[in-house]
């Protein structure tokens, strides 16, 4: 009887070290870290006056632990829907420029980071419409930081919309001009911020796909005479902030821009768009929008999926 019991602990470890070879045999390789993408913005990144302000916030981290969600976490649900890892950080403040970030959060953001996104106010500078010499400066300054953490860090800057309440109202500095010209002008101070400093990857245009997204008739082009029938409005109720549809545009534009996947991927059935009220159609058609942008192709191209 000791001998069978001796033979039959012997048997199961056997079969126990089998199983458990198999098991490790059939287990994928140790996965990539996930990659780390810093957001620094103000209300246009964390989606002010919208249902994705506080989007998904446990899915993100806010350094400031205010529960903001935002524009980040609509990035971190589309790249888990791609099947990518990454790990999304964010740090925003309302009115903020680049320049009050650097003075107050720099100890804060100061770490070795894989992407990092830099969003400045939405005029550049707020008593010199469209001057981009802080930008220039403050990026440079991010940059450096960034850099001296992770000599490949990709930075992006991202290039903001036009504002309808800058405009379409009186004595405003956009007074009297077409509603695509103050996206133009914002991201001609991007360029030159690009331009200034090599550390620069590239410049997110989440500007010109809001003017491309007019352009190809998904939106409306004024929010103060209504919105016609089967377009979209890209701002919230005082038409200076996004809309649901607006910061649904930008993380689109940001997901192409930092993980080079194409926006079209995500598809009608993409979650976000159904959590926040957006329509299967709607939703393909601003990713097509922000593919668009991307790519170069026509904004009046026929709406197609990739093949």
């Amino acid at each position: 009887m000791h001998l069978k019991l001796i033979f039959a602990s012997l048997l199961l470890a056997g079969q126990s070290v089998a199983v458990s070879a198999q098991s490790e045999a059939a287990a994928p390789e140790t996965a990539a870290p996930a990659q780390t993408v810093l957001f620094v913005g103000n209300s246009f990144t964390y989606g002010a006056l919208s249902p994705v302000w506080h989007y998904r916030a446990d899915t993100v981290t806010d350094l400031n632990g205010e529960g903001v969600g935002g524009v980040p976490a609509l990035f971190k649900l589309f790249t888990e829907e791609l099947g990518l890892n990454y790990d999304v950080y964010l740090e925003t403040s309302p009115g903020k420029s680049l320049e009050w970030h650097w003075q107050n959060k720099a100890p804060l953001l100061d770490r070795a980071w894989d992407h990092v996104a830099l969003q400045d106010y939405s005029t550049l500078n707020p008593d010199k419409p469209a001057d981009p010499a802080n930008l220039i400066t403050y990026s440079k300054k991010f940059s450096a930081m960034f850099e001296a953490r992770n000599p490949k860090v990709d930075i992006g800057l991202t290039s903001t919309w036009s504002r309808p309440d800058l405009t379409y109202r009186p004595d405003k500095a956009w007074t009297g001009r077409s509603i695509y010209q103050m996206a133009l002008d914002i991201r001609r101070g991007y360029d030159a911020a690009k331009a200034a400093n090599e550390a620069v990857d590239r410049v997110n245009p989440v500007g010109e796909a809001f003017n491309c997204a007019i352009a190809a008739g998904v939106a409306d082009a004024n929010p103060y005479d209504g919105t016609s029938f089967g377009q979209v409005d890209l701002w919230t109720f005082d038409h200076y902030h996004g809309s649901a549809y607006g910061y649904y545009l930008e993380a689109l534009v940001l997901l192409g821009s930092i993980t080079g996947k194409d926006p079209r991927l995500l598809g009608g059935e993409e979650e976000a768009a159904s959590e926040l009220g957006l329509s299967p159609e709607i939703a393909v058609k601003l990713q097509a929008i922000a593919a668009r942008t991307l790519n170069g192709t026509p904004c009046d191209a026929p709406f197609e999926q990739p093949s």
